[in-house]
């Protein structure tokens, strides 16, 4: 098994994985917590003829960079080789299970089942979204907290499916869930399988329709169609850029309240301005580590 992989701040994890365009190659991180830094990673197999290593490794290092230079995140790109059986067992470590909130309890399929909790069973192997990040450990909290009230909920990058599978569980319904990255989606769909629960999830891009670089459509699903329109509650964990850009889009979506997460610190007043500008209020706010989510009101 082969490996492209560099080290960098925490705070710029979550931005990586939202704009990294990878095609087949897939992002993968972890951060040992005697480490000051996160190692993100891309692992791919040897390819076929007449295809080489050198070729692999050498579109996995562009494709890392540009991502890299999106977010601004500076990073020594290194490669070498992994023994497989390290490879498929050596991520297992970094996860166990985890509870969040009152009730919500994350975890591996290699652990345990806990016997208490609403349990969410995630391979964290599959997309990003695996409950240790601040920004989905806080949108898992208000999910939680919001639960007595029931309702529609829609999930705006979806990623591993991890919020829409605890909205099930916690008693939400209708629940649909998009994200732009294909492979994200299919991760949600097998995922909620996995945990027996029902999940409308496609493949959608906010601001409008597009395709990607093989020329396929992107946008295949449509939000307000899954849910009938506006719904009870949406968690849009995605970029603070993005939820500025895209907020004319994403205000309609609103039928009560929105979680409003993936947000620098610093750039929360500016997310917030957008959407207050828009008729929303905030009623409260969280802030773990560097990372700040809202919960917001009609």
């Amino acid at each position: 098994m082969n490996k492209v992989y560099c080290s960098i701040a925490e705070r710029f994890v979550n931005p990586l994985f939202e704009v990294f365009d990878g095609g087949d190659f897939i992002l993968s991180s972890y951060r040992d917590i005697e480490e000051s830094l996160t190692q993100v990673q891309i692992f791919f197999p040897d390819p076929e003829p007449p295809r080489t290593v050198a070729d692999d490794v050498a579109e996995a290092t562009r494709r890392l960079a540009d991502a890299l230079g999106i977010v601004g995140a500076k990073a020594e790109i290194m490669s070498g080789t992994v023994p497989d059986e390290d490879w498929k067992l050596s991520y297992r470590r970094h996860f166990t299970t985890e509870r969040i909130g009152s009730r919500l309890v994350v975890r591996p399929p290699w652990e345990p089942l806990p016997d208490d909790g609403i349990v969410v069973t995630l391979d964290p192997g599959l997309a990003f979204g695996t409950g240790k990040h601040e920004t989905t450990r806080a949108c898992l909290e208000y999910i939680d907290e919001l639960a007595s009230e029931g309702g529609s909920f829609l999930d705006m990058g979806c990623g591993s499916g991890i919020l829409s599978i605890a909205a099930v569980k916690l008693g939400y319904s209708p629940v649909a869930g998009f994200d732009v990255d294909g492979d994200a989606v299919q991760a949600s769909i097998d995922n909620a399988a996995a945990n027996g629960v029902k999940v409308d999830f496609f493949r959608h891009a906010l601001g409008g329709a597009r395709t990607d670089e093989n020329g396929d459509p992107v946008a295949v699903g449509d939000p307000g169609r899954a849910l009938g329109g506006s719904c009870d509650l949406v968690a849009a964990n995605i970029l603070g850029p993005l939820l500025i850009r895209y907020a004319d889009e994403i205000v309609p979506f609103v039928g009560k309240r929105i979680i409003v997460s993936g947000i620098l610190s610093t750039l929360y007043p500016e997310v917030l301005d957008a959407f207050a500008s828009r008729g929303l209020h905030e009623i409260s706010h969280r802030t773990i580590g560097e990372w700040t989510t809202g919960l917001l009101s009609r």
